[in-house]
């Protein structure tokens, strides 16, 4: 847990007002499509289909950058690195740039996207960066607490703040983002489950049981988890992959029948 996750102290404006009962939650299940190569070196912090394009950062400090992928291969076709001492994260696009965050570092790059060259780096960003992703006229950043702040794309000054919530209890370690059919979905740090958060109220909504996922992987370190969603609006194509893996897998969603709670109380207690 970030040592600053304790003093978080949402705005009155991002404890938005609960029904009497939580909303129940869609579980689903998973089949995979197709897999493709993933470099087992990177450390995946951000992932983004864009255009035909495949964009992914990487974190650890002297091996972070912001990439560009070709999905078939998973040749790196382009990168930028990060300055050594920074610890690069969560990823996504603003208009014609790549914004990409640090762990702790306070520090905000953009980077071209026809060929990740930077354009500017900002060292006032007052959080750690955890994920990133664009949702409507905000960016929208986690920093692995329960919150979600939404952000300026321009001067990075806070809108609001959502605390997510999962059966009326917040939920915590949220990290890679992205956004899919009015959803903000969730990688839970250490989880085998990916969460569909209501950008309005906060509320987990879907949960998705990525289990026949995690259980094909060797994991080489233990910090090796599921990390990185990637959605392709233009061809509805979802992937996801994680820290170290070898493999970028293309999902479908089957919805679960028969329901159980499983999915929901593994993403509430992922350890």
């Amino acid at each position: 847990m970030p040592a600053h996750a304790q003093d978080v102290q949402p705005a009155p404006a991002a404890v938005e007002t609960q029904a009497e009962a939580p909303r129940p939650i869609e579980i689903f299940d998973v089949e995979i499509v197709a897999e493709y190569p993933h470099d087992p070196a990177a450390f995946t912090q951000g992932l983004l289909w864009h255009y035909g394009h495949l964009y992914e950062s990487t974190g650890r400090e002297g091996q972070s950058q912001v990439r560009r992928v070709d999905l078939e291969t998973g040749e790196v076709l382009a990168a930028s690195d990060i300055p050594p001492d920074q610890f690069g994260e969560g990823l996504t696009v603003w208009q014609d740039e790549l914004v990409s965050l640090t762990w702790m570092h306070g520090v905000v790059h953009r980077w071209t996207l026809s060929d990740l060259s930077p354009i500017e780096s900002r060292d006032d960003f007052p959080f750690e960066g955890w994920g990133l992703t664009t949702f409507e006229d905000s960016l929208v950043f986690s920093d692995g607490t329960a919150v979600l702040r939404f952000i300026d794309p321009e001067t990075l000054d806070v809108q609001r703040e959502l605390v997510v919530t999962i059966e009326g209890e917040p939920l915590k370690d949220l990290n890679e983002l992205e956004v899919i059919d009015g959803l903000i979905y969730a990688n839970i740090w250490f989880s085998r489950v990916i969460v569909g958060i209501d950008p309005a109220t906060g509320e987990v909504v879907r949960a998705i049981d990525l289990s026949p996922i995690t259980e094909r992987i060797e994991i080489v370190e233990h910090d090796a988890v599921l990390n990185g969603i990637a959605h392709d609006a233009e061809n509805d194509r979802l992937f996801v992959t994680g820290k170290l893996w070898p493999t970028l897998f293309e999902i479908s969603l089957v919805p679960r029948l028969a329901p159980s709670p499983d999915a929901g109380q593994e993403a509430a207690n992922p350890e």
